[in-house]
């Protein structure tokens, strides 16, 4: 790590701005074709995960109750600032989304995304690390008539001890994190600046000369031919509007979800990695999808469900999240504050996925009068510097030289984790960039 008074002396090829599955990918790759790389991160490089001491210290605390923003309706986005980014915390779910979408626009990542899944030795997940409640789950689902299947995962399965905790950042180093990127890319001469929060690019005569940021020895200005941001879906646009491009911000989808947690009779879902099976057969019709989920921790549930979730019972709990693909009508804000209105068609959408999960949990032998559904929620903020609008189908802005690289260009929310196809889009970039 470097401070920000050494990095103001020279000018960089590439400044990175985020060390997430974008940024982090994008910094690997050009490193390694020998590209003088830069990449500034708000969060530090943690080491210890899995426990609830671990989650206040880098998820977006607002109080020791709360790990989440709050948009001005209400809805609860998670966001974590660590390297890595939101991977560190993420259920591991290696999924393509939005293929033929991003096509439209002349984007094919077919080479990308078989070359992510080999980095990222993505499998499916085997049935052996289904709890006794998702295997009952599956069983109910598939005497019902639908469809359960195993769940693609960035987790080495000879490491993982199936402790549930992937959401608080994998404690025993199964879990695929876009750090691996990180360490490669330090390792092949690349140069990293934690604790530094980006403000503005620097623009003359329509061009991107570099960034003003931020950090513990105050605020610096730093050069460099080319700047990439890849700093999330909620924190690139404010960048970008800071920096005079006032058409980003809008365009916000999350991903809405909802949990819905019961009880049963000697069964629960505590021993296995989150999300290990996934139906998502009503994604292209009614726009969700359902997955096993349960939250392991009460406070946890107390922040989503209330009292009500406090008093649900560890060891007889089961659960399922109901994830759609919601309307992009919400935006970021100026002073950094979310709109996210909830649409009828996202409340429909919610309401017919999270009534497919009860009815295989009572199938299941969930105790119907258990039965309780989370506040609305979201996780992956994206579409505020889309393509077409904000970026060209080379991720470029209307300046030159200033490109975005993470969720926030999705044109469309997906229902689907995004990490992969983000990371399969860095990939292509950095080809293009280097060449």
């Amino acid at each position: 790590m470097q401070n920000l008074k050494t990095l103001q002396n020279r000018k960089y090829d590439f400044v990175i701005v985020g060390s997430g599955a974008g940024g982090a990918t994008l910094g690997k790759e050009l490193a390694l074709r020998d590209k003088d790389v830069l990449i500034l991160e708000k969060g530090k490089y943690e080491k210890s995960f899995g426990s609830l001491r671990d989650i206040a210290r880098f998820y977006d605390v607002r109080r020791a109750s709360e790990t989440r923003r709050i948009t001005q309706e209400g809805v609860k986005v998670y966001r974590a600032f660590t390297a890595g980014g939101t991977t560190v915390v993420s259920c591991g779910n290696g999924i393509r989304s939005l293929e033929k979408e991003l096509c439209e626009f002349g984007i094919n990542l077919e080479e990308e995304f078989t070359e992510a899944e080999s980095e990222m030795n993505i499998t499916l997940l085997g049935e052996d690390f289904l709890s006794d409640a998702s295997r009952k789950a599956k069983w109910a689902a598939e005497t019902l008539g639908y469809q359960m299947n195993p769940m693609s995962k960035f987790i080495d399965f000879n490491k993982c001890k199936k402790c549930g905790k992937c959401i608080a950042g994998c404690p025993h180093h199964a879990k695929w994190s876009a750090t691996n990127f990180l360490d490669q890319a330090l390792s092949h001469g690349a140069t990293i600046s934690y604790k530094t929060v980006v403000q503005r690019v620097l623009i003359k005569q329509g061009q991107a000369m570099g960034v003003v940021a931020v950090g513990p020895q105050g605020e610096k200005r730093i050069f460099a031919d080319t700047v990439i941001l890849a700093a999330g879906g909620l924190a690139t646009p404010l960048i970008l509007v800071c920096s005079g491009i006032k058409e980003a911000g809008t365009n916000l989808f999350l991903d809405l979800y909802v949990n819905t947690f019961g009880e049963a009779r000697e069964i629960n879902q505590l021993q296995e990695p989150i999300m290990a099976m996934v139906n998502d057969e009503f994604l292209p019709t009614k726009g969700f999808i359902i997955s096993p989920f349960i939250n392991r921790w009460e406070i946890g549930r107390y922040a989503e469900q209330g009292k009500a979730g406090l008093l649900l019972n560890n060891k007889n709990l089961m659960g399922f999240m109901t994830k759609i693909a919601d309307s992009a009508v919400g935006r970021i804000l100026p002073d950094g504050k979310i709109s996210k209105p909830i649409t009828l068609r996202d409340r429909k959408r919610l309401r017919e996925g999270s009534s497919l999960a009860k009815e295989i949990m009572i199938k299941a032998g969930v105790k119907n009068g258990s039965l309780i559904d989370s506040t609305i929620q979201g996780a992956h903020p994206g579409g505020t510097a889309a393509i077409g609008k904000v970026v060209d189908n080379n991720l470029q802005t209307r300046v030159d030289n200033l490109f975005v690289c993470d969720a926030s260009v999705l044109p469309v929310a997906s229902g689907l984790p995004p990490i992969l196809t983000i990371t399969a889009l860095a990939k292509r970039m950095a080809k293009k960039l280097a060449s």
